[in-house]
């Protein structure tokens, strides 16, 4: 099946579908494809996500800002702060959309849903909703001891009538085997036979560690071994600092490190001629987690050889922060996505470590994953899926049992399954 063709069919006949899968699966593709097939046939595509991260990976905006939320996290917030009513700006916004996308549909809470609902109802959309992700992965985030709830769970998700479309054919792998342990892992399950897998992972570690990549659960971990590992490196030291152009002089500077630090690019990126990096985005010579090494380094350029011994030439890549205001075209007002502010840097960061929130969409093939920073639901999943190499793959010796470490929100887990 096509599943492209049959998810723009769907949409392009004015019903909303629920892209889902579990990772690896492509739903980052099929969404990126969808949006440039929408935006070449000259339609207006609104990209949506919950947090900064996520709306960064397809050149979007958070769910609050483009729907001008506010801080509220529910209705009755939105009432507090004078948001309830929707300003004459965003209507119009809204009301122009042909497509409105949100990605990490899982970390989207029952309440955020409803807020959604409310802002497309006040602008008389009439366009199609894709909402892509996988509820057995990142849960929505929730103040202090509140209870996690779904969007699946608000009574507006039957409202809007989603048509599911399921991806289920994995391509970072084609191991048969880890397979069916990434699945029993996703759905919590695990039976003496996917202990005694997994406990298979846990191997000696040499003592040269820098031909892998740590995956660590908290960012001081990830920022500490990248540190010591560098310094053991002894060429020159070369600091390649992010350049920002701002398009709108009114942008503030908090707005620009916020941005950064939600698409993953440093501000201060330190390398070294010998370390092994991580490319950061997928291009047609590299992906997404591919690995390589600096060879060379100058003002413009930085040389990267590949493990098929290809050099990649690399230069600062621009990533821009977009929203929508209505201009002036011609005499005609009319709706554009305009850039705020680029900034440009290059696509690596270091290979020694990162975290498992920010190795999201990544394939790395030799990887160590610390399983005793694993702390939340479906996250020892997320972790164990960024491998692309079974073979390469190394678990740290946990202080619980797998099945602790592999545990799943439950009405995350009968909805799925329903």
């Amino acid at each position: 099946m096509n599943y492209l063709n049959v998810t723009i069919d769907k949409l392009k006949s004015n019903k909303n579908v629920f892209l889902t899968g579990g990772a690896g699966v492509g739903k980052t593709t099929i969404t990126r494809d969808v949006i440039k097939a929408y935006e070449e046939d000259a339609k207006k595509v609104a990209k949506l996500a919950s947090t900064g991260m996520a709306a960064t990976l397809i050149g979007g905006q958070t769910l609050h800002s483009f729907l001008d939320l506010g801080i509220a996290s529910n209705l009755k917030e939105l009432e507090l702060n004078g948001k309830l009513q929707i300003s004459k700006k965003v209507k119009k916004i809204i009301a122009v959309m042909d497509l409105v996308v949100i990605d990490e549909i899982s970390m989207v809470s029952d309440v955020l849903l409803e807020m959604i609902q409310l802002r497309l109802e006040q602008a008389g959309f009439r366009g199609s909703l894709l909402v892509v992700g996988d509820f057995l992965q990142l849960p929505p985030v929730v103040r202090g001891q509140d209870e996690v709830k779904f969007a699946f769970e608000s009574p507006v998700w039957e409202e809007f009538e989603f048509e599911k479309i399921e991806l289920t054919h994995i391509y970072r792998t084609d191991d048969k085997e880890f397979i069916e342990l990434l699945n029993s892992v996703r759905f919590g399950s695990i039976d003496e036979q996917t202990h005694n897998r997994l406990n298979e992972y846990i191997k000696p570690l040499g003592e040269d560690l820098s031909e892998f990549t740590f995956l660590f659960g908290k960012n001081d971990s990830a920022s500490w071994h990248n540190k010591r590992q560098l310094s053991f490196i002894e060429s020159e030291l070369f600091v390649k600092e992010a350049q920002v152009v701002k398009h709108v002089k009114s942008v503030k500077e908090s707005e620009i490190e916020r941005y950064m630090s939600d698409a993953r690019i440093e501000k201060e990126l330190e390398l070294k001629v010998g370390v092994p990096v991580l490319f950061t985005r997928n291009s047609w010579n590299y992906f997404n987690g591919e690995r390589g090494v600096i060879v060379n380094m100058d003002s413009n350029f930085v040389y990267v050889q590949k493990s098929d011994e290809r050099v990649v030439k690399l230069e600062a890549v621009a990533q821009s922060k977009n929203m929508w205001k209505e201009k002036t075209v011609e005499g005609k007002k009319e709706m554009v996505e305009e850039s705020l502010f680029s900034v440009y840097q290059f696509p690596i960061k270091l290979a020694f470590a990162i975290t498992i929130h920010k190795s999201q969409g990544m394939s790395i093939m030799d990887l160590i994953i610390e399983t005793n920073e694993i702390f939340a639901p479906s996250q020892f999943y997320v972790a164990l899926s960024r491998s692309s190499n079974p073979l390469r793959l190394n678990l740290i010796a946990p202080k619980k049992q797998w099945h602790a470490l592999a545990f799943v929100n439950k009405k995350a887990l009968d909805f799925v399954k329903k």
